[in-house]
């Protein structure tokens, strides 16, 4: 009897060595308190560990939204993803800093991160500093992070954001350039605007690819 229960005992752990393993990573989501990084946060946590980036971590947290001027992820919506935290940072921008705790970021958050999806949105000046900002302290910190660069396709700029449109993608181009140049490990996404999941799937296929 001994040996039988021992057989089913051995048998059970060499079924379960040959499971596949799914491998928890660290990923980094700047801008990602919007609409389309809270759901790509959602998609992740089940089995990563997130952190988004954010300029007023604060307000982003709140139980309710209470300003249009920053992103926001909400109180249930981290109840209902453990996995997802929130930190502070400065956005690239040193000079228009109203995070309260944005100090140290790059040490505790993106010193430990095996993925960076930057989502920053906007098409001023600003994305392209924040851009650069998150390049220059990976490569300080983390030069072998995994990079991806999200961005709308050129045909659907002028849908989300009128106005100047040879201006805007110049700056996109930019910023995928940057990223290209000085990342050993990147990748340069452009999505469609109007299907927030499939985007999800697609950044999610080459974190796996390039993580396997």
């Amino acid at each position: 009897m001994k040996k039988a229960s021992f057989h089913r005992s051995f048998l059970h752990l060499v079924a379960l060595a040959w499971l596949p393993t799914i491998c928890a990573l660290n990923i980094v989501i700047p801008g990602g308190s919007g609409k389309f990084g809270t759901l790509l946060a959602s998609k992740l946590a089940p089995t990563h560990d997130v952190t988004i980036l954010t300029r007023n971590a604060f307000l982003a947290s709140a139980p309710s939204r209470v300003t249009e001027v920053f992103g926001y992820v909400g109180e249930s919506f981290l109840r209902k993803h453990p996995n997802v935290s929130l930190r502070d940072w400065d956005g690239g921008d040193l000079l228009d800093i109203v995070g309260c705790d944005w100090m140290g970021w790059q040490e505790d958050t993106l010193k430990k991160a095996d993925v960076v999806v930057n989502l920053v949105g906007g098409y001023t000046e600003q994305r392209t500093m924040a851009t650069e900002r998150i390049v220059r302290e990976s490569l300080t910190v983390n030069p072998s992070a995994l990079q991806i660069a999200v961005s709308p396709r050129e045909e659907d700029l002028p849908i989300i954001s009128p106005g100047m449109p040879t201006l805007k993608e110049k700056r996109l181009q930019d910023c995928e350039d940057m990223v290209k140049a000085n990342c050993q490990n990147a990748a340069c996404l452009r999505m469609e605007c109007n299907n927030l999941e499939n985007s999800c799937e697609e950044i999610i296929k080459v974190i796996e690819s390039q993580s396997s």
